[in-house]
């Protein structure tokens, strides 16, 4: 691709990232660039020089060498679900910053010289259509994991390792998450950083795209699909040896408190445990349903009275990043870049250390 090709390629994606119209950026530039100059830049007509490169950078909250990285990131179809009510403007600023994210994370494996090998461990487990069939998947990858039955301590850790990059996005409240595949073999999966005070949330929202991400569902109708997906995370999280270990295999009623310290050790949340075990038929529908009467009636449903304090990131693309560092196959001005820094925020945050 030529250089005028990547740049208005690199500029338009900058421009929706950040959610601008061509005149809204204009007007962010003071006018100092025309609606039509940057009309130019975005059909490849033209390059702008160095000064114009540096306010567009900082208008649009990109290093200047972002507009020429040629590192391939293409998005496979994404089933967007709740994005459906989102406008598309939003919709945009979603795909573009996880490319802009993972253009820069694959360029730092690209220059170390990492393999991006992802093997589904789920891959001939067959169509699913029933809940014992997401169960049996669950506790095959657990197996394939080697997870045992125990609580996991970090999902999005857990999901690096395993070789599917997970992109942390500040973005539309109604956005929880997203999976699909980069460049046709990468998986990828989002999550919305405003729901990082609800860590139990992110974990069961990111083992509810995993089932998206590697399961073949067979006839089933999207709000059904969406049912299996939540019972797949819930199997993830909370394995049925595990909730009968902590429940008993039959009850009547359970108190909030043993919920409470049942979510403080799995990572998942009092309503999702309830519905685990129905699903695993430790309660009854009768009791389910009155459960969740009571969560309505003491406002529960967003804020539960026990909080999962857990902590959900990864430091891979930083640990990437200083290796490269250190090892001399990149310069810090490189490694500012790719952290989307300046040199000098980069420089007062890190040099110290080198």
């Amino acid at each position: 691709m030529e250089i005028k090709a990547v740049f208005a390629e690199r500029f338009k994606s900058a421009r929706l990232m950040n959610g601008f119209s061509l005149q809204d950026l204009a007007d962010a530039l003071n006018n100092k660039l025309s609606r039509q100059a940057l009309h130019r830049y975005e059909k490849g007509e033209v390059i702008p020089d160095s000064e114009k490169i540096n306010m567009l950078s900082k208008a649009l909250n990109v290093s200047p060498d972002y507009f020429f990285r040629t590192t391939k990131v293409e998005l496979s179809d994404i089933e967007y679900r709740k994005l459906k009510r989102m406008p598309q403007k939003e919709v945009a600023i979603i795909n573009e910053t996880t490319k802009e994210y993972l253009s820069r994370y694959l360029e730092l494996e690209e220059i170390i010289g990492l393999p991006h090998n992802f093997e589904n461990p789920l891959k001939d487990f067959g169509i699913v259509t029933t809940y014992e069939q997401v169960n049996e998947a669950a506790e095959l990858l657990r197996k394939e994991w080697s997870l045992g039955t125990g609580p996991i301590f970090n999902v999005v850790e857990l999901l690096e390792d395993k070789n599917i990059k997970v992109v942390r996005l500040n973005v539309d409240e109604n956005f929880d998450g997203l999976q699909t595949f980069v460049n046709g073999s990468i998986p990828v999966m989002a999550y919305n950083e405003k729901k990082a005070n609800k860590p139990d949330r992110i974990r069961f929202t990111l083992f509810h795209e995993l089932a998206h991400l590697l399961l073949v569902f067979g006839d089933v109708t999207e709000k059904q699909k969406e049912t299996l997906c939540h019972e797949f995370a819930g199997a993830m999280l909370l394995p049925e040896d595990a909730i009968k270990a902590e429940l008993g295999n039959h009850r009547s009623k359970l108190s909030t408190l043993e919920l409470g310290n049942i979510k403080k050790q799995y990572g998942i949340s009092m309503q999702a445990i309830v519905m685990r075990a129905k699903a695993c038929g430790i309660i009854n529908d009768y009791y389910t349903q009155q459960f969740f009467f009571l969560i309505k009636q003491q406002n529960w449903k967003i804020d539960e009275p026990i909080e999962y304090q857990g902590v959900e990131e990864s430091n891979r693309f930083e640990q990437l990043l200083f290796r490269a560092l250190i090892e001399d196959q990149i310069s810090m001005s490189k490694a500012a870049s790719l952290s989307n820094k300046s040199l000098a925020e980069f420089k007062k945050e890190h040099q110290p250390m080198f």
